[in-house]
Parts: structure tokens; C-alpha cells; sequence
């Protein structure tokens, strides 16, 4: 019994010594893995839904600067409520050691419920199509971008959007919704509503979708595009060659995306 109480001491004094070490010795944010570094929150609408999301801050970040703003959307298969799914598929790259000094920003990546999507998306006889109300999700998410602007000091010239498949309907949407907010965006591989182009037109926005998309017809990205040049802007499109419906990997590994992305602002 003795020698059993002892070993239970030794191991009590061995935790302690290893919390102390722990807490005396945090985990650089430097030597974080990527989804690490963004900060689990959850976000409590009025009528009692939630949403969860990550978070994230630019290191040392300093109140007395603006910040630009990051939304990002993922696709339908991340849906759900563990608060990490929505980082997949590169959402997470702006957290890496690269593109947090080379472009201090804010980072909300939400996660959309099971029961719910981005956009209002019908489909009639394979022909897709976005209704014009906001879904709870993306209506919270949008409360969670006003939020994080009340509480850190984001650049209002400097908010952008992005977003994959579903989220890519759901860029498409808020769009519509929020004409005058964001500073540009890249919808990939998704669709949108091309009477409403018009709203929007003069938006920086850069469009990405795989050639052999067999998931979301290739036409609907196009359909914007020339919707958008109709009501006088001026958009880029880049349609990516034998790639089908995971075009976000071409479009977020690609530094010409980001340095384009941040460098507009809003006039």
C-alpha cells in the first residue's frame, strides 16, 4: 500500500512539475500546426442557432493598426458542428509561417450547420439556382464578421471574401446581399444569381473553377462571369485545366491569388 501511495505521489509531483514547465513555456505561436493557430469560438444568435468558427489574429497584433479581413466558406462536406472540419480543403493557408508575415490579417472561417448551407441553392432538373434569402448560416455569419469588427480594429477598406463549392454559392450570395462591404472577392467553383451581377459589377472579383467540374456545372461560373462583364466590370476568370471540382487547391496555392487579393481596396 505504501510503495501504491508512493508511485501515486511521484506521478502527482511529476504532473505538476510538467504543468508548471508547461504553462512557464508555452507553445510558440510560430510552432503551431496551421489549424492551431486559429482560435475555436462559437457565436449565439438571438433566435438561439449557432455557429461555430475559427478565428484568426495576426501576430502581435497592435489596436492602434487596421487590419484587413478574411471571410472564408467552406464546402458542403465540412458541415457540422466540431469546429475544426472547416479548415480543410487549404482554408487554413493564410495561417502558415509565409502568408502570416507577408500579410497580417483577420481570419474567419465559420462552419455551416448540417441542416443548413451558404446559400439558398435549388436545383431544377440539374440546373442550379440560388433563391434571394439569406440562410441562417450565412446570416450569422455575417453577424460574426460585424463582431470581430467591433472587437479588433479591421481595416474597412480591406474586408474580402472567399469561398469552395458551397461556399463558392454562398460568396455569390452575400455578394448579392452586401454589394458595398467587401473590398473583392474569389468564389471557386460555384454560382451565383447572374441578374443580380449588376450589384456588384464594379467588385474586384477573381473566378475559379476546374474545366471537368462534373460536381458544379463549369457554365455557372461562366455565367457570372459574362454577367458581370454585361453590367461593365471587369472580373478575371481562370479556368483550370484537367481539374475537375477540388479547383481551391490551384486557386489558394497560387501567391498570385493572395497578392492580388490584398493589394484592393475598397475606392
Amino acid at each position: 500500500m505504501r510503495n501504491t501511495r508512493y508511485s501515486w505521489l511521484l506521478i502527482a509531483g511529476l504532473f505538476l512539475m510538467t504543468s508548471h514547465f508547461a504553462l512557464a513555456n508555452p507553445t510558440p505561436l510560430q510552432e503551431l500546426k496551421r489549424e492551431d493557430r486559429f482560435e475555436a469560438r462559437l457565436y449565439t444568435a438571438k433566435d438561439g442557432s449557432i455557429l461555430p468558427y475559427r478565428l484568426l489574429v495576426p501576430w502581435n497584433y497592435d489596436k492602434n493598426k487596421s487590419y484587413p479581413l478574411v471571410l472564408m466558406l467552406h464546402g458542403i462536406g465540412e458541415r457540422g458542428n466540431d469546429n475544426i472540419a472547416e479548415l480543410h480543403n487549404d482554408l487554413s493557408i493564410l495561417a502558415s509561417d509565409e502568408y502570416r508575415a507577408k500579410y497580417p490579417c483577420f481570419v474567419i472561417v465559420p462552419q455551416c450547420p448540417l441542416n443548413d448551407m451558404w446559400a439558398p441553392i435549388i436545383n431544377h432538373a440539374g440546373k442550379l439556382s440560388v433563391l434571394n434569402k439569406m440562410t441562417q448560416a450565412s446570416t450569422n455569419a455575417m453577424s460574426v464578421l460585424n463582431e470581430i469588427r467591433k472587437e479588433f480594429n479591421i481595416d474597412s477598406k480591406r474586408i474580402y471574401i472567399t469561398g469552395l463549392s458551397m461556399g463558392g454559392f454562398g460568396t455569390w450570395d452575400i455578394l448579392a446581399h452586401y454589394p458595398h462591404l467587401f473590398a473583392a472577392a474569389v468564389p471557386i467553383c460555384g454560382g451565383g444569381t447572374p441578374s443580380k451581377a449588376k450589384l456588384f459589377a464594379q467588385m474586384p472579383i477573381w473566378i475559379w473553377y476546374g474545366q471537368i467540374d462534373n460536381v458544379v456545372q463549369p457554365q455557372l461560373n461562366v455565367d457570372m462571369y459574362n454577367a458581370l462583364k454585361a453590367a461593365g466590370g471587369d472580373p478575371k476568370i481562370t479556368a483550370v485545366p484537367n481539374v475537375g471540382h477540388d479547383s481551391w487547391w490551384n486557386a489558394y496555392e497560387d501567391p498570385e491569388t493572395w497578392a492580388w487579393l490584398f493589394s484592393q481596396e475598397l475606392k
